[in-house]
């Protein structure tokens, strides 16, 4: 099968180039050496901790791992692999030249190859949900420890996996260690193949959150300068197709709470400027953070424009509405807001981090709403409803609390494999 699927990809080499080609023409940071992609033009490294992390809300769970790896092996280089432009922001953001940063490569053996003769890592830890057949093998045969941290199957995809069984147990098969989330995570990694031995369920190092330490008197303070004291509340990280419905929540809301500011923050940058299109066709005013201007008694929306500034809104806000939820995207991170203790609404669609969701749920820790009527019910209710919504907030950082402690946990799995190949040095 390995064969049939490298025969694959190499088939869809050029295709997937002229993708990223015609991305790139929309968004040129996509264009951004796009030679890494290839393998190409990696940094030289002569022996480094990898880490993985997709994007903007990958990096963001991995930032107190790579500060802790940073703590205890001060002397070693550091590579963040991402495969989105924001991701990589993100890790300029966090880290500027202090750590290595370049684009993963597509999943072409060549590509791969030329990654790690460019690379040549001493350990490999690869956040949530990447499985690559490809890039696990050359860590195999390059006798590279690969753990999966906080790794997770959902359910919508084992399927998928298993109608390619032989590879993935075959991709599972190079000694990799896998950090599951949950129990349910584990079990389905196990009926893919992976060994029961290597396989422990260490929690979601997203609990392990950390916030800068000012962030409330920031946020506070960026409410004071833009918005006064008007009651504000939040949509985070939305979709096409959400933001409408979030503009229309707001408008019936504005009905009941005539001085109510919208935070509106897209997933996507490159869609900034359509979305403020879309709030110019309701008539709604609107300014953009970037502007740099503080809100009129007028204005009814901010647009945050912006990268890395989500958990500033968020101090900024009185309720938080967590997006990619009320379309099938799967959701985004309940903990972000609940670590500040904010009462959180979101949709229904959350499969992709379902068991935190789920617990939130059990816990009574946010409100699931299914439509923009029901949103607009439901944030009116907590903004008339203080106490209900501390209650709401109190929580949600309450179970975040109670669920730190995958990082350690994680440590003590990576933390001797680390410790080998230094000695080895």
């Amino acid at each position: 099968m390995r064969f049939f699927y490298n025969l694959l990809t190499s088939l869809l080499l050029i295709p997937y180039a002229g993708y990223w080609l015609l991305r790139g023409l929309a968004n040129r940071t996509y264009l951004d050496r796009i030679g890494q992609r290839f393998g190409l033009g990696c940094p030289k490294i002569d022996r480094c901790i990898w880490i993985h992390a997709v994007s903007v809300g990958e990096v963001q769970a991995a930032l107190p791992l790579i500060g802790a790896l940073r703590e205890r092996f001060p002397h070693r280089q550091m590579l963040v692999t991402t495969v989105t432009p924001t991701g990589a922001d993100r890790v300029k953001a966090a880290f500027g030249e202090s750590v290595h940063h370049c684009y993963i490569p597509f999943e072409f053996p060549g590509s791969v190859n030329s990654f790690f003769n460019a690379v040549n890592p001493d350990a490999a830890l690869i956040m949530e949900t990447e499985i690559w057949p490809n890039l696990y093998r050359a860590c195999g045969v390059r006798n590279v420890p690969l753990i999966l941290v906080s790794a997770r199957i959902s359910p919508r995809s084992i399927n998928g996996y298993r109608r390619m069984m032989p590879l993935i147990r075959e991709t599972l098969s190079h000694g990799i260690i896998i950090a599951a989330q949950s129990q349910s995570d584990a079990d389905r990694f196990l009926s893919l193949g992976a060994d029961p031995d290597r396989t422990h369920v260490t929690g979601s190092i997203k609990f392990d959150i950390e916030l800068h330490e000012d962030i409330v008197q920031q946020g506070s303070a960026l409410r004071a300068e833009l918005v006064g004291d008007r009651p504000v509340w939040i949509a985070a990280s939305t979709h096409d197709g959400e933001e409408q419905q979030v503009l229309d929540a707001h408008r019936a809301l504005l009905d009941r709470f005539p001085g109510l500011l919208l935070i509106l923050v897209p997933r996507h940058p490159e869609r900034f400027s359509e979305v403020r299109e879309l709030i110019e066709t309701t008539g709604m005013s609107v300014v953009s953070r970037t502007e740099g201007v503080a809100c009129s008694p007028t204005t009814s929306v901010l647009l945050g424009d912006t990268m890395g500034e989500v958990p500033l809104f968020y101090a900024a806000s009185d309720v938080a509405f967590v997006a990619g939820s009320l379309v099938p995207i799967g959701g985004h991170n309940l903990l972000e807001p609940a670590a500040q203790a904010l009462p959180i609404v979101t949709g229904p669609h959350l499969f992709n981090a379902q068991d935190i969701a789920d617990m939130f749920v059990e816990m009574q820790a946010c409100v699931i709403v299914n439509d923009k009527e029901k949103l607009a019910l439901a944030v009116a209710d907590l903004l008339e409803n203080p106490e209900k919504a501390s209650e709401l907030g109190r929580k949600g950082r309450s179970l975040l609390e109670k669920n730190k402690g995958a990082l350690a946990r994680l440590l003590v799995l990576v933390e001797p494999l680390l410790s080998e190949k230094v000695g080895a040095q």
